[in-house]
């Protein structure tokens, strides 16, 4: 552009710079530094990181830096994560992409759907900013708080985070902001968005620091781990300004940065980094600001290694087989089988199902391992009887055929036995989980202790809903074979 005004070509030579579209890696760069005024950083500095031009460039471009280039410039890539810290532009860049797939490629619309309200609009209101500018005269009429309008045909809409503002939505790219707060059932509502237009492949992307070690974005990295999603992640140094001038033994980032921000090419000022690492934990630096797994503090079960504890345990007719039982309706029944055997505890099996009677689930618990099975243990509050039916679900379920015992105890006697199985004070682990048992897999890595209200972590773990069931099953098991000899109650038929 700058050499366009040099030769007094005037705005005419500009604004058809502006309507050329960028169609390699350096004309992008190009492009979006002259006409939105960023300058992208383009450096990997990080083992296992990409720099934010290779999300962009891969995004709009279609371009795969890697050797598995399994995106194409028709757009027809795969599904896109961008796992990136606080302040590591990715809400920006998402604006970027989304403004200029929507100038180049008529007919592109784009649906933006955030965390929150709030988070939603960061997005739209970035790229709100870039048609304030030059690429206003692509707009055909104003911008409204829910979204705009391209006179190619083009158009991009805000969502709310609610399953009702996602359905009925059919376009091919959806932009998912800050998905580590979405909620759930909106997050599996949305995929059914995407659908091919255009000559564009349906695609979603999802953006997000990651805060939670069993939260949606660790379960989508987990994902893109296995090929479902492409993997874009950076953290602060591929985003940091260039270091030049300071002593490192004497700099505060020099056991995280080794060196590195002196090759840096971003615009993230080290002395807000530097005013930042002091003000927060450990824990929270190296989760939202350097892109690592996580903290566990919270974790009940720290312990619980998925490389250690996760190995394939095979049925032994030689010896006893268990169930452990946790009920529930609306909240689902939870029913693991396990063998034990030379002090150690084998996981072979899950069920878990939601809104179904007790007679459904015996059904299907009966036939899924109909070999003899020596005891089924159970909740206690399970042999309450109903006030209406006068029965209980002991009694129910021992009338399907399997009769089950009972143990009462405290929630910490049975986390504290699991805890000793998973890493024993001498010796090695004696707890083992099959890969089958993908429920009670997460629900180890997931369950978390409850925060009370003056923000202090309780002894007890959060009700969820989603993870505490497999586990109370498993405490369940664990209490009546290991725990101290309170009285064995047991319905018999």
């Amino acid at each position: 552009m700058g050499r366009a005004w040099r030769r007094g070509e005037g705005a005419g030579a500009v604004e058809a710079m502006r309507r050329r579209r960028p169609r390699t890696r350096g004309q992008l760069s190009a492009y979006v530094r002259a006409f939105l005024g960023l300058r992208v950083p383009d450096v990997q500095l990080c083992e296992g990181h990409e720099s934010p031009m290779d999300y962009l460039a891969y995004a709009v471009l279609g371009e795969e830096k890697r050797q598995d280039r399994q995106a194409s410039a028709t757009g027809r890539a795969r599904d896109i994560v961008v796992w990136a810290n606080r302040g590591g532009g990715k809400t920006q860049l998402g604006a970027v992409a989304t403004l200029l797939e929507c100038v180049f490629a008529a007919g592109c619309q784009v649906r933006i759907l955030g965390g929150s309200e709030e988070q939603s609009r960061r997005m739209y209101e970035y790229l709100r900013r870039a048609l304030a500018g030059l690429f206003g005269r692509e707009l055909a009429g104003g911008m409204t708080r829910q979204g705009c309008a391209f006179g190619n045909g083009s158009g991009v809409q805000v969502l709310a985070q609610s399953e009702r503002s996602v359905r009925g939505h059919h376009v091919p790219r959806l932009r998912c902001d800050e998905v580590e707060e979405f909620d759930r059932e909106v997050w599996q509502a949305a995929q059914l968005i995407t659908q091919s237009q255009a000559g564009l492949g349906g695609r979603v992307e999802a953006f997000s620091t990651m805060h939670r070690p069993a939260g949606l974005m660790s379960e989508l990295v987990g994902e893109a781990g296995a090929g479902r999603w492409r993997l874009f992640r950076w953290c602060l140094f591929e985003v940091i300004e260039r270091c030049a001038g300071r002593t490192c033994s004497q700099c505060g980032l020099w056991s995280d940065c080794g060196g590195r921000a002196r090759r840096a090419e971003g615009y993230y000022g080290i002395e807000d980094a530097l005013a930042q690492r002091r003000r927060v934990s450990v824990h929270t630096w190296q989760a939202e600001m350097l892109c690592r797994r996580p903290s566990l503090a919270e974790a009940v079960f720290g312990e619980f290694d998925p490389a250690v504890h996760v190995r394939a345990a095979a049925y032994d007719a030689n010896l006893p087989l268990y169930r452990a039982i946790d009920f529930g309706y609306s909240n689902p029944l939870a029913c693991l089988w396990l063998q034990t055997q030379g002090g150690a505890v084998f996981v072979l099996d899950e069920h878990l199902r939601a809104r179904q009677t007790l007679g459904e689930h015996a059904r299907q618990i009966l036939a899924r391992w109909p070999q003899m099975v020596s005891a089924t243990y159970c909740d206690p509050a399970g042999r309450q009887r109903h006030e209406i039916t006068g029965s209980s679900a002991v009694a129910e379920l021992a009338a399907l055929g399997i009769p089950a015992r009972s143990r009462w105890s405290g929630v910490l006697e049975g986390i504290n036995l699991i805890r000793d199985f998973l890493a024993p004070a001498g010796g090695p682990p004696r707890l083992f989980i099959d890969p089958k048992c993908q429920h009670l897999i997460a629900a180890f890595a997931g369950l978390r202790y409850q925060r009370q209200a003056s923000g202090a972590l309780s002894e007890v773990p959060e009700k969820d809903g989603v993870h505490d069931h497999v586990i109370d099953a498993l405490r369940y098991f664990f209490v009546n074979r290991f725990g101290r000899k309170h009285p064995l109650r047991e319905v018999r038929y």
